[in-house]
């Protein structure tokens, strides 16, 4: 049986967990991975892309500052969260505020460090994403869809630094990261309808504060048609593989998101659809390996 004290310092790691969110972090790790393998550096020898130390520490850098960036965000929501999402807040505060910002420094310092092992180059672009994650929670987040933008350009800056390392411009590159930025935005735009109750609280001047839950609807809606764009792209004009049928299939199920938006109208129905986008982009992440079904069978033998 585990002491009191020991019970106490995991539920501690259990919260430090929940704020820094580990199993997004874990997610993205395996997406810049499969990106590099499957899409950005196709040619190249699976050991070599694996064990590519200027790679380990991009993707290091990343997941130290997104990391950080959950526990500032967490530092500046902690009042909002409070109201919106309740039995997560109570986790997340068995660790105090001080314990947090002096994480938050240590995961910005390593980073910064492991970017100099790239180059000067890496330790811009992540000083400057470290920056821009700051600016959003502390200024841009409360302003209407400046913020939704910002925090998407935001979610998908690792997957522009692995990009840049590789050099790889091909337009299928493009259209990809079309499809996740849009879909993404449209996800921020469901969390604001989905913590309208903190975010009044709090004066937060989000879409659906300021116009009206039917005017921020409509964006997402325009949003989820923007998406089929790129799904339509990736079907008819570009060689994805078997991942085309994860295309297809995230056409089905976008048009009965549609559907979904329009009938929704309390927070427990912005939840499912907040649930839905996440599990088409969590499915995507995992869709990759499809691309190249016979690459994966030969390097897994």
């Amino acid at each position: 049986m585990l002491s009191r004290k020991h019970k106490l310092l995991l539920l501690k790691l259990l919260s430090l967990f929940s704020v820094v969110r580990g199993y997004n972090i874990l997610m993205i790790v395996l997406a810049q991975y499969l990106a590099s393998i499957y899409i950005l550096a196709p040619n190249l020898p699976l050991r070599k892309v694996i064990f590519d130390l200027n790679l380990f520490f991009i993707v290091l850098a990343s997941a130290l500052v997104i990391a950080s960036g959950y526990i500032i965000n967490n530092f500046y929501d902690a009042e909002k969260d409070l109201i919106n999402k309740p039995k997560k807040s109570m986790l997340d505060r068995l660790v105090n505020q001080r314990f947090k910002l002096t994480t938050y420094f240590i995961l910005n310092f390593l980073a910064v460090i492991a970017a100099s092992y790239v180059s000067f180059r890496a330790v811009f672009f992540f000083s400057a994403y470290i920056f821009g994650i700051w600016f959003y929670s502390h200024k841009l987040k409360r302003v209407p869809f400046l913020g939704n933008f910002v925090s998407a350009t935001l979610a998908i800056a690792p997957f522009f630094a692995v990009f840049v390392y590789y050099k790889n411009f091909e337009a299928v590159i493009f259209v990809h990261a079309m499809f996740l930025f849009v879909l993404i935005l449209a996800r921020e735009m469901i969390k604001d309808l989905e913590n309208i109750k903190g975010d009044i609280a709090q004066n937060y001047k989000t879409i659906p504060i300021i116009y009206g839950p039917h005017i921020s609807k409509i964006c997402i809606a325009l949003l989820i048609f923007i998406s089929l764009i790129p799904s339509l792209l990736l079907i008819l004009k570009f060689d994805v593989g078997l991942m085309n049928y994860y295309f297809a299939a995230c056409m089905v199920l976008l048009i009965s998101f549609l559907y979904l938006l329009y009938r929704s109208y309390k927070k427990k129905h912005y939840v499912w659809l907040h649930n839905i986008l996440k599990f088409i982009i969590v499915s995507g992440v995992l869709s990759i390996l499809f691309i190249d079904i016979d690459l994966v069978l030969n390097r897994i033998l």
